[in-house]
């Protein structure tokens, strides 16, 4: 092969490497300027939200209060001096806020255990459903704060009684949304592992419990709220032990130290978003994907 041919062959080469770059990395670009697009349509809105809140909030509490009434509204770089850079303070809310997380995490644990075991189990069994969930509903419907005196007359006023209010109070959310999503199965996915001679038992492990999962994350992460609600609550009402985020509210209150009052209402808002968003992220890393496969063979 001569020189002029071996020349040519390389140039051509050359050539098309060099097509195939210009058509991959404008590619990539794009990829990479629409994840940032994504990223910044999530970022943006509530950070702009939150920029005009503050805004608001140093108009009315500069210009809509006196200095002498300015404690109901303390200015935003005030409570971030006195709540969170003081670390005596700081340390304080930490405190309560390691109290209160302890007793949601684990009433949240038990709630879902329990609201989970008793769904399957009235799914499997109409008798049960019927005996128990009119109770389930009945328990509901009673005020929390009325729980609250009761289970410290059984129970005494400590960490325990929390941990079983908060329990009762996140256990229905879960129970109804999993039983929901273990009896939505479709029919002909029944009749399949039917025709497949397969139990019941590998029915709900690889049949319903898959199925209802999208159910029983959103009772979780309804749950998840009202544990810390609850948790919050019951502070004000059962002291015993290191005082909880709600002791600590009561206590700034009564004594009209409003940029600590704001400090730990910031704090138990990032316990309650902390919360939400890792059930959401949970949720994300276990059925995002096989939603959008199923949704894709749908289409």
């Amino acid at each position: 092969m001569s020189a002029t041919t071996l020349g040519s062959a390389a140039e051509t080469d050359t050539a098309r490497k060099e097509a195939a770059l210009r058509v991959i990395l404008p590619a990539e670009g794009r990829r990479r300027g629409g994840r940032r697009r994504r990223i910044l349509a999530v970022i943006a809105p509530p950070v702009c939200v939150a920029a005009i809140a503050v805004g608001i909030w140093y108009l009315v509490s500069y210009f809509g209060l006196s200095e002498s009434q300015r404690f109901i509204l303390p200015p935003p770089h005030q409570v971030v001096r006195v709540g969170f850079l003081n670390w005596y303070n700081f340390d304080e809310i930490l405190v309560g806020l390691k109290s209160t997380g302890t007793v949601a995490l684990i009433a949240f644990g038990l709630s879902a255990g329990f609201g989970l075991l008793f769904a399957i189990a009235m799914s499997e069994a109409k008798w049960v459903e019927r005996s128990f969930y009119p109770f389930a509903v009945a328990l509901q419907t009673i005020p929390f704060l009325a729980l609250v005196p009761l289970v410290g007359f059984w129970f005494g006023f400590n960490m325990t009684s929390r941990i079983i209010v908060a329990t009762l109070v996140s256990l229905f959310p879960i129970m109804t949304n999993a039983l929901f999503g273990l009896q939505s199965i479709d029919n002909a996915y029944h009749d399949l592992f039917r025709l497949h001679t397969r139990s019941r038992f590998v029915r709900l492990i690889r049949l319903r419990l898959p199925g209802a999962l999208p159910s029983i994350f959103t009772g979780l992460r309804i749950s998840a709220g009202l544990t810390v609600i609850a948790s919050i609550v019951t502070d004000f009402f059962i002291r015993q032990g290191d005082p909880g985020i709600g002791g600590l509210l009561e206590m700034y209150s009564s004594e009209l130290q409003s940029e600590r009052l704001y400090a730990a209402l910031f704090v138990t808002a990032a316990l309650g978003l902390t919360v939400f968003w890792g059930i959401g992220f949970i949720r994300q890393r276990v059925i995002a994907r096989w939603e959008t496969t199923a949704t894709s063979g749908e289409d």
